[in-house]
């Protein structure tokens, strides 16, 4: 392990590896971008009007406003999650694609950067569709401030790109990801802000929350989506750098042990 475990050798050569994936997806661009969207926009809408208009406002915003700067990480985080995890699978395991391309002049950084790389690309689509269905619903505060979450998308879309790599790494099937998303995904949906403050919670759950990456892209979310500034910025963006960073970095060294033996 120790050997394989270096910094990666970055190049240009990633962008092979991007527009490849990109022309695969451009062929079921519909469904893919529908099966992203369907999920959050069920949270907000159903949540947000059904059981929004039984509750008073949430923070000192009415909850459908609260409940959508919420889906805008949560969505992120899914679509970035859930292609590095059963497409980039998929690419590397079952259908040899990775293989292939390592036959060609790239190496396997170039290959993992680019399925970050493209884990990012199709996380800000999700972002944006959230972002666009809260400026049509008028939720935001200001809309030029809401132009921000777009970068907090990217940054979200690559932190938990570069997590679930690190689970792309040591899977030995597709079954194995239901452990991931039931023992970090759904309580982080939990425990992180997207459907109630983590104000309601017990004292210890709140200091786990404070750790969690999640917490971080909600924590500058919901404050660009009301038109004011995200307190700490630089602590949150410098956590979600460092988790993608660092799942990246051992993302990259598993896949090595796992391929280059």
């Amino acid at each position: 392990m120790r050997s394989h475990l270096r910094l990666p050798r970055l190049s240009w050569r990633f962008i092979p590896v991007w527009q490849r994936n990109y022309l695969v997806w451009k062929k079921l661009a519909i469904p893919s971008i529908l099966g992203n969207l369907a999920d959050p926009m069920l949270y907000m809408l159903g949540l947000g009007y059904g059981l929004g208009s039984l509750l008073p406002d949430v923070g000192g915003m009415p909850y459908l406003t609260f409940l959508a700067a919420g889906t805008v990480a949560y969505s992120t985080m899914n679509a970035a999650t859930f292609e590095v995890l059963y497409s980039s699978f998929s690419r590397m395991h079952v259908q040899r694609t990775w293989d292939a391309i390592l036959n060609a002049p790239l190496t396997l950084d170039d290959v993992m950067l680019g399925e970050l790389t493209w884990a990012v690309s199709k996380s800000l689509l999700s972002g944006l569709a959230i972002l666009a269905v809260i400026w049509g619903l008028e939720l935001y505060g200001n809309f030029w401030m809401t132009l921000w979450i777009i970068p907090v998308v990217a940054l979200v879309g690559f932190c938990f790109g570069g997590m679930g790599l690190v689970m792309n790494a040591v899977s030995p099937s597709f079954d194995f990801f239901l452990y991931y998303f039931t023992l970090v995904i759904t309580p982080m949906v939990l425990l992180c802000g997207v459907f109630f403050p983590v104000s309601q919670l017990p004292p210890l759950l709140q200091s786990v929350s404070a750790w969690l990456p999640l917490t971080h892209a909600v924590n500058l979310a919901r404050p660009l989506v009301l038109g004011k500034s995200p307190d700490d910025i630089v602590l949150h963006g410098a956590a979600l750098y460092a988790y993608g960073f660092v799942g990246y970095i051992i993302a990259l060294a598993l896949t090595r042990r796992r391929l280059l033996k």
